[in-house]
Parts: structure tokens; sequence; C-alpha cells
């Protein structure tokens, strides 16, 4: 497991359980409450726009900005499929 996905299952943790009504309490002794909410969760997008790049990298998918894209294909099968279909 990657940094990046350790510290996004952290953060969705800690932003469940105060949601929950519930105190965290982190390892450096640091206590988050619901007035916490807000920093958790800009964090929490912050892990996931990190866990998405990873995930682009490792597929080796195309990407712009983290966002990965999908790419048409215009080969002869393609057009012969689309022929027979359309």
């Amino acid at each position: 497991m990657s940094t990046a996905t350790e510290m996004l299952a952290k953060y969705l943790a800690a932003e469940s359980a105060l949601l929950e009504g519930k105190e965290v309490t982190l390892e450096n002794g640091r206590r988050l409450r619901m007035e916490d909410l807000p920093s958790i969760i800009a964090g929490r997008k912050e892990w996931e726009q990190r866990v998405a790049a990873e995930t682009a990298r490792g597929n080796k998918a195309p990407a712009i900005g983290g966002l990965s894209m999908s790419v048409a294909s215009f080969n002869a099968t393609t057009r012969s499929a689309w022929r027979r279909n359309g």
C-alpha cells in the first residue's frame, strides 16, 4: 500500500468518526473535533487526487492534471462494427 493510499484511509477514518460525533486523537496527540471537519475534508480531497495520479501512472493511462482520459480508436475494426450497428 502506498503512502498516499494509507493517508487517504486515515483521512477517511477521521472524517467518518467526526461525522459520527466522535473525537479523533492523532498520533501526535492532537485532538480533532467537528469544527476541524473542513480541514479534514480538504486533506481527504488532496490525498484522493494523489491516489488517482498514482493509479493513472500505474495504469499508464493518459492523464492531464491528474485526470485520466479515454482515447477514441478509429481503426478498421471499429469502423466496420459501427457500420453493422449503425
